[in-house]
């Protein structure tokens, strides 16, 4: 993640490992025993049921990139890892809000909740819950705006991210006439 005027604050890794029980205990694991301080972890299975994407943001300061590829390779069950550079990758991340929202206030919350283009799942006599999915970056801002009006119960999934595709075209030339 890198922030306006800042350096790069996490290194976010995208580690394929075999769709097995315990893996993602071993990989966890690996973090744990050296130090490494995981920001953001989510896993999921790939478009290839045999593998699983993990997808780890690691604080830059406790864990040096080299050093975490290295032990990463060192399990059995990691098939490839890549650095993902935020500036070259999509980042998605879902939050769920359980917000108080009395009826003095609730039109106040449904807007900003519209600014932000989240949804509205559950409606209750004092209290919303309410979907936002998007980059980390809109998720901390709605919930920065948020706070003020009270949030009973906060959870969010972890970021996931994928390489951006390359859009750059090559030119097709006239095929040839006989």
């Amino acid at each position: 993640m890198t922030l306006p005027g800042s350096d790069m604050k996490h290194h976010i890794l995208s580690v394929t490992v075999v769709n097995q029980a315990g893996v993602l205990a071993r990989v966890a694991g690996l973090f744990a025993r050296r130090g490494y301080n995981i920001f953001s972890l989510a896993v999921a299975p790939t478009e290839d049921e045999r593998f699983s994407r993990i997808t780890i943001a690691v604080d830059v300061a406790s864990a040096p990139l080299e050093q975490v590829t290295k032990q990463l390779f060192k399990l059995i069950n990691v098939v490839k890892i890549t650095e993902l550079d935020p500036r070259d990758a999509v980042e998605r991340e879902l939050l769920l809000v359980t917000a108080d929202a009395p009826p003095a206030i609730r039109s106040q919350i449904i807007e900003l909740v519209d600014v932000f283009e989240g949804r509205i799942l559950n409606v209750g006599h004092d209290r919303l819950t309410i979907s936002l999915e998007g980059h980390p970056d809109k998720l901390d801002d709605f919930e920065e705006l948020l706070r003020p009006y009270g949030i009973a119960e906060l959870a969010r999934t972890g970021r996931v991210a994928l390489p951006k595709i390359d859009n750059t075209t090559t030119r097709l030339r006239p095929a040839r006439t006989a």
